[in-house]
């Protein structure tokens, strides 16, 4: 059996997922590329990879999350990193309250927050075996600021990160758990968010808005981290602080 490690990146058919998945494949590291719809943009990035595979599952259903894993770990033999990417949002404006029914909110929570639960739950048996293994969560600058696509969106993403902090402190030593929390990143998803990002440019100590490949770095690097457990890193070019 080969020592190369062997990760699971969740909605990794595009945007800042296909990043994280090409940084990790450049290091060695055996790929797990997923989506729950887009799987012929998944099976051709998993083609340009090195090692890789592409498995179709919707990580919100408790199926679809244990069916990913056990992919993975039939595929490869061993699972050593999880990084939760896959997410989903409805652009609703914050004061417009009526406009976010129930419905709204089982669909962001159910990817969101149950989705990145039961695959970690998934993983962890699997990642306890690895004797090193790592999860990281992607969140948002909204899960700690009052922003966002819509409220039930940044609530989701708040719940990631306090769903982080419980599980480190539960899954070591074996397991280390962390997030990313990116600012505005330039993705198909943000395209149309012309007067942020032209407010990010002009106020944000960075002046420019991020690009996937800069999540996947600081993904990386929390993964690289070996003492580094139950943080949550933004990476928002200095957002927070204006």
């Amino acid at each position: 059996m080969t020592d190369k490690k062997v990760a699971i990146v969740t909605g990794s058919s595009s945007g800042i997922g296909a990043a994280i998945a090409r940084r990790l494949a450049a290091t060695g590291t055996r790929v797990v590329v997923n989506s729950a719809r887009s799987a012929e943009a998944g099976r051709e990035l998993a083609a340009t990879l090195p090692e890789a595979t592409y498995v179709q599952a919707d990580i919100a259903t408790p199926d679809g999350a244990r069916r990913l894993v056990q992919a993975a770990v039939e595929e490869y033999g061993r699972l050593d990193v999880l990084v939760n990417n896959a997410g989903t949002t409805r652009r609703i404006p914050h004061p417009d309250l009526e406009a976010v029914t129930p419905q709204v909110w089982h669909e962001i929570l159910d990817v969101n927050v149950v989705g990145t639960w039961q695959t970690a739950v998934a993983a962890i048996p699997h990642l306890r075996e690895s004797g090193a293994g790592c999860i990281v969560n992607i969140s948002s600058v909204a899960g700690s600021r009052p922003a966002g696509s819509s409220i039930p969106y940044a609530v989701s993403k708040a719940a990631v990160e306090h769903m982080t902090r419980l599980l480190a402190n539960v899954v070591g030593p074996e397991v280390r758990v962390n997030a990313v929390a990116p600012g505005l990143i330039e993705t198909p998803w943000t395209s149309q968010m012309t007067q942020i990002a032209e407010k990010v440019r002009q106020e944000t100590p960075l002046r420019r808005v991020g690009l996937p490949d800069d999540v996947a770095e600081v993904v990386l690097g929390l993964i690289r981290s070996t003492y580094v457990t139950g943080q949550v890193l933004l990476a928002d070019g200095g957002a927070h602080l204006i």
